[in-house]
C-alpha cells in the first residue's frame, strides 16, 4: 500500500524555483532514496514532508490523510507521526545516550522510557554506552544514538537527510548496512536523502535521482543502472564519458574506430550521440589483471576492443588501481598488484557492447557536481 502520495509538488524560495511538478509514491516499509547535487532539490522536499516547509503547488497524502496542499489543509510536523535523523546529529549535549533516546518518550513516564530507550540503544549497538553523553561518542556512534531516537516512537516514516555525509568511508558502509537492517526490521518506510550514489544503491529498494528540481528517474537500483533515462542520470551514477559518437547504417563511429552497433544501440535514430558506458562493461583480459573475461548472459555479446593508455598506478586500500585515458575519459579500474602494468603503457581494453548507453548529443547537460 502506498504510505506517501506526493503529487506535483511546486515550491518557490523568493524568485527562485526549488522544485518543479515533483510527483512520487512512497510504499509501505519501502526504502525510498533520493540522490542528486547540492541544490537538486532533495532537501527541499524532504523538508515538504516533514511539514518544515509549505508547498506552493500540488498537494501531499501521508496515507489517507492530506498533509499539505497549496491554499488547502496543513497538518503540522508534530502530528504527521515522523521520526528524523540529520547531518548533524542533532543530539541533545547535556543528555546521556539514554536520555536522549528516552526524551521523546517521556509520555510513558521515566521507568518505561528508559526501558524501551535501552532497548532501543541495544538494537543499534550501543547498550553498553547508554550513559555516555554525546561527546564522549564517535561521529559514528552519535548518529546511531540520532537513529535510535528517531526509531523509539515508532514513527510511520523515517526521513534521513544526508545522514552519512560527515562521517569517513568506513564508518559510512557500516552505519548504512546498520540503518537498512533496523529500519526492514522494525518494518518502517523510509525516505532518505543523499548525494552518494553508492549509497543509494546499495541501500534503496528504489532510487530517485533529482536535477535543478526535477526527478528525472525514479527505478530499483538495477533499473538505474542499466538503463538510465538520460545523460545526467548516467553520469550521477557513476557511468564513464561521454565519448563523441556517430551511429550510421547500424554502425557506430566511434573514437577507437568503426564497430558494429549492437542492436539496442542500432535502434537510436541514426546522427550525432554521446556514449557512456559503465565500469562492468570494461575489461583488462591480460594476466594478473583482476578484471578477466566476462561471465553469464553478456559472455557471448560482441565486444570492442580499444588502446587505453595508464596514467597512474596507486594503491587503494587492499588493492592497485590503474588510471587509465580512452580517448580523452579517464577512467579507474582494480588490478592485481603484481599486474605487469606501468605509466605510458597502452593497454588492450575490452569494451562490452552490450552495456553501451547512447544518448544524442543534444540532449547532453554539463554539470559542476558530478560523483568522484
Amino acid at each position: 500500500m502506498t504510505l506517501l502520495h506526493i503529487d506535483a509538488a511546486h515550491k518557490r524560495f523568493g524568485g527562485t524555483t526549488a522544485l518543479h511538478a515533483v510527483s512520487l509514491q512512497l510504499q509501505e516499509g519501502e526504502i525510498l532514496c533520493l540522490l542528486g547535487p547540492s541544490g537538486s532539490g532533495k532537501t527541499t522536499l524532504l523538508r515538504l514532508v516533514a511539514g518544515l516547509e509549505r508547498l506552493d503547488g500540488g498537494s501531499m497524502r501521508l496515507g489517507q490523510t492530506v498533509v499539505d496542499a497549496a491554499g488547502g489543509p496543513f497538518l503540522p510536523p508534530e502530528r504527521r507521526q515522523l521520526g528524523m535523523v540529520f547531518q548533524d546529529y542533532a543530539l541533545w549535549p547535556h543528555l546521556s545516550a539514554l536520555d536522549n533516546v528516552a526524551l521523546p518518550l517521556h509520555r510513558l513516564g521515566r521507568t518505561a522510557a528508559r526501558t524501551q530507550a535501552l532497548a532501543m540503544l541495544a538494537e543499534v549497538g550501543l547498550a553498553d554506552l547508554a550513559e555516555r553523553h554525546p561527546h564522549a561518542l564517535s561521529g559514528g556512534q552519535q548518529q546511531r544514538v540520532a537513529l535510535a531516537r528517531a526509531l523509539a516512537v515508532k514513527p510511520r516514516l523515517l526521513l534521513c537527510d544526508e545522514p552519512l555525509s560527515n562521517l569517513d568511508a568506513g564508518l559510512r558502509e557500516d552505519l548504512r548496512e546498520r540503518i537498512g537492517a533496523v529500519v526492514r526490521a522494525h518494518g518502517i518506510s523510509a525516505l532518505y536523502i543523499t548525494h552518494d550514489h553508492r549509497e543509494a544503491l546499495a541501500l534503496g529498494d528504489r532510487v530517485g535521482v533529482m536535477h535543478q528540481g526535477r526527478l528525472l528517474q525514479l527505478s530499483t537500483p538495477r533499473e538505474l543502472l542499466r538503463q538510465p533515462t538520460t545523460d545526467f542520470v548516467a553520469r550521477f551514477t557513476g557511468a564513464y564519458g561521454p565519448w563523441p559518437v556517430t551511429l550510421r547504417g547500424g554502425r557506430l563511429h566511434a573514437p577507437w574506430g568503426d564497430t558494429a552497433a549492437p542492436p539496442h544501440v542500432a535502434a537510436h535514430a541514426e546522427g550525432a550521440h554521446q556514449l557512456y558506458l559503465r565500469a562492468s562493461a570494461l575489461r583488462l583480459p591480460h594476466a594478473g589483471m583482476l578484471t578477466d573475461a566476462p561471465h553469464g548472459p553478456d559472455a557471448s555479446a560482441p565486444h570492442w576492443t580499444v588502446q587505453a593508455r595508464v596514467l597512474s598506478r596507486i594503491t587503494v586500500g587492499e588493492h592497485t588501481e590503474l588510471r587509465l585515458d580512452l580517448h580523452g575519459v579517464p577512467l579507474r579500474l582494480p588490478v592485481a598488484d603484481d599486474a605487469d602494468a606501468t605509466v605510458g603503457d597502452s593497454l588492450a581494453l575490452r569494451i562490452g557492447s552490450a552495456h553501451a548507453l547512447l544518448y544524442p548529443a543534444s540532449s547532453t547537460e554539463r554539470t559542476e557536481t558530478l560523483p568522484a
